[in-house]
């Protein structure tokens, strides 16, 4: 075992430090997903629970895998009502679940009589018919506990539509082994009580049939669900010295949701984004704000939450990538169970670690969430470009739910899985096995309705000395190392400091408290250890940490706002032929403060004002404190 790995074990316990010190935060549930935002959250018939599907809507989802049906049995209206009750969504009578089903076309027809709003009462003689009924024929599935209620009222309307069920059940059994002739007196007694609730419940039930049959008819697909998400956005930025013109920047997302089985799922993601940024970092908001810092395949601490780490290249070739509201390919993954209960399997050619780890941070959202980049996700999950935006990675993994507080997940990925040996222009390296790669797993836990924590570890190798991370410029010079033209034999190096290949280890934990049903503290921390694999002997190690309170119906329902501090990645030990700091440069830790209000405007528009400021930028106290504005604007569909 060599030093660097010496180094590495022996400072997982500052690691346990770091994780014991942050704030948790408010999340419901364990992970409700994952773009695998398993949309699934809708899909209660998909067993997949919770991959995040492609609008980068990271909200967390639950560990507890989605029940698989497997029944034709379709549940009655006394069960959907009695489950939209238990949702906090009371329904009062079955009138009321059928307008909620169907209240944009026809409303309900004007209640007439008084008498058509009192109550059946256990003591009316109604209520003791029907109870007999249900008792004798069992011609009511009753409540998903299999009881009929009898300690409490029915409105007319629910007690219609369990009477409707009896005169189902007994016109079967009449047609077989008939039914007591008395029964059928009381049957016609209750049927003429009951008529007009009766003719009712039937009226609609034909309208909700037909607008069915008609929906089938003129679906766009039986297995394909479509849905997409544009983001328009205002974003100014200012520092003392530099100015960033106030640019209007836009990013379009078209998911189709695919089952074959109705246990598998298939994303098809496509995306258009006018973004600036070249491989220098030239064109975007980071250049403009600190020009003598270009950074390396564009990265910075300026970065948003829906803005692509490589906007106007393709790190896999360094060829032009998608800008200008050009259409791409960003994501291509296939979700499908393996057969063994509790664990599914995924596979793909454009996917990112993000789609299969549980966000944890309630502020996750890139298009209703935090505006930073730094804010949303857990920095040891975007390794090696696992959070590109672009689906650079394929990749492979499982998502095991061990139990319903404990969920294990784990992917390898592959920069250059399609290119088949290494050439001038593909740097990153080239096969599925070869070349930059990342292997990752997040175990998550929930010890209570209170808490959610996950713990993160990623092994990378990348044959370039970056990280990947797209967060600072020290993603794409993690060694700092001074730069070599030659080799040990005199040959001629290209790119210098930047081909040397580095492998990471990295550590993380996320974690979320729910103080109270509307506010909820969020944090994270993560080490990284970035060692030399060949070329000079050199190591860095880095750190990085968020705090952050986030806060559900402020000032009106469904608005969400966040306030946030972190700090930024900051180099804090380098060994080696590696160097702490640049010349040039008075190092400083730096720090990132950051507000944002999300104002649902309707159900599917939102807009959201936020800011964040940066200080001692890229960890160099000569850089001016810098201030990004941005004016979101998010459509779902």
């Amino acid at each position: 075992m060599n030093q660097h790995h010496l180094r590495f074990w022996g400072k997982i316990g500052l690691l346990c430090l770091i994780a014991g010190a942050i704030p948790w935060d408010a999340n419901p549930a364990i992970a409700k997903t994952t773009e695998l935002e398993l949309t699934i959250a809708e899909e209660a018939t998909h067993p997949i629970n919770n991959l995040h599907v492609g609008l980068s809507d990271r909200t967390p989802l639950s560990a507890t895998p989605l029940k698989q049906t497997g029944t034709t049995d379709q549940p009655t209206h006394l069960q959907i009502a009695q489950e939209l009750e238990d949702n906090n969504s009371p329904v009062t009578s079955v009138s009321d679940m059928l307008e909620r089903l169907d209240s944009e076309s026809s409303p309900m027809g004007q209640v007439t009589s008084v008498s058509q709003l009192s109550d059946v009462s256990p003591g009316d003689w109604a209520y003791e018919a029907l109870r007999s009924l249900v008792e004798r024929y069992g011609c009511i599935a009753g409540y998903p506990n299999g009881t009929f209620r009898g300690n409490r009222a029915l409105t007319r309307y629910e007690f219609a539509a369990g009477l409707n069920a009896c005169l189902q059940q007994i016109e079967r059994l009449i047609v077989g082994t008939g039914v007591d002739d008395t029964e059928l007196v009381t049957l016609r007694r209750l049927i003429e009580e009951f008529e007009a609730e009766l003719a009712t419940l039937g009226a609609r039930v034909d309208n909700l049939e037909g607008r069915v049959a008609f929906l089938e008819d003129h679906q766009f697909s039986t297995t394909t669900k479509l849905n997409g998400e544009v983001i328009f956005s205002l974003v100014g930025a200012t520092s003392d010295d530099e100015n960033a013109n106030i640019i209007l920047a836009d990013r379009v997302r078209l998911n189709l949701n695919t089952s074959f089985t109705g246990q598998d799922l298939l994303i098809t993601g496509l995306q258009a984004y006018n973004f600036g940024g070249d491989i220098t970092g030239a064109g975007s908001v980071q250049g403009a704000l600190f020009p003598g810092r270009d950074a390396f395949l564009s990265e910075g601490s300026t970065k948003l939450s829906f803005e692509p780490q490589f906007p106007e290249f393709n790190p896999q070739d360094l060829s032009d990538s998608a800008g200008s509201n050009d259409v791409e390919l960003y994501k291509l993954l296939y979700i499908f169970p393996s057969g063994v209960n509790n664990l599914t399997l995924f596979a793909g050619t454009a996917a990112e670690a993000s789609d299969a780890f549980p966000a944890i941070i309630p502020f996750s959202s890139e298009g209703q969430g935090a505006i930073s980049r730094f804010a949303t996700l857990n920095p040891v999950v975007r390794v090696s470009g696992g959070t590109s935006q672009t689906g650079l990675a394929s990749a492979v993994g499982f998502i095991w739910g061990i139990s319903d507080t404990i969920d294990l997940r784990a992917l390898y990925g592959s920069v250059n899985a399609a290119i088949p040996e290494q050439g001038a222009t593909n740097i990153l390296g080239s096969g599925f096995f070869g070349g930059s790669t990342v292997a990752s797993a997040q175990l998550t836990v929930k010890p209570s309705s209170q808490f959610d924590i996950g713990l993160n570890y990623a092994y990378s190798y990348h044959d370039l000395n970056i990280m990947g991370l797209g967060l600072t410029r020290f993603s794409s010079n993690p060694l700092n190392i001074p730069n070599r033209t030659v080799d040990a034999d005199g040959n001629p190096i290209v790119g210098g400091i930047l081909n040397t290949p580095v492998h990471v280890n990295s550590l993380g934990a996320t974690a979320t408290w729910r103080i109270s049903p509307k506010i909820s503290l969020t944090g994270y921390g993560a080490y990284f250890f970035v060692d030399a694999v060949a070329g000079a002997d050199a190591s860095s190690d880095f750190t990085t940490w968020m705090a952050g309170l986030y806060f559900q119906d402020l000032f009106k329902e469904g608005n969400t706002a966040g306030l946030i501090f972190g700090q930024p990645l900051h180099r804090v030990e380098a060994d080696g032929e590696a160097n702490l700091t640049e010349p040039g440069v008075d190092r400083e830790t730096p720090y990132h403060l950051e507000a944002f209000y999300n104002f649902k405007v309707s159900d599917n528009v939102s807009i959201t004002p936020g800011a964040f400021v940066l200080f001692n930028p890229e960890s160099d106290s000569n850089n001016d404190t810098a201030l990004v504005g941005v004016l979101r604007t998010t459509f779902t569909f």
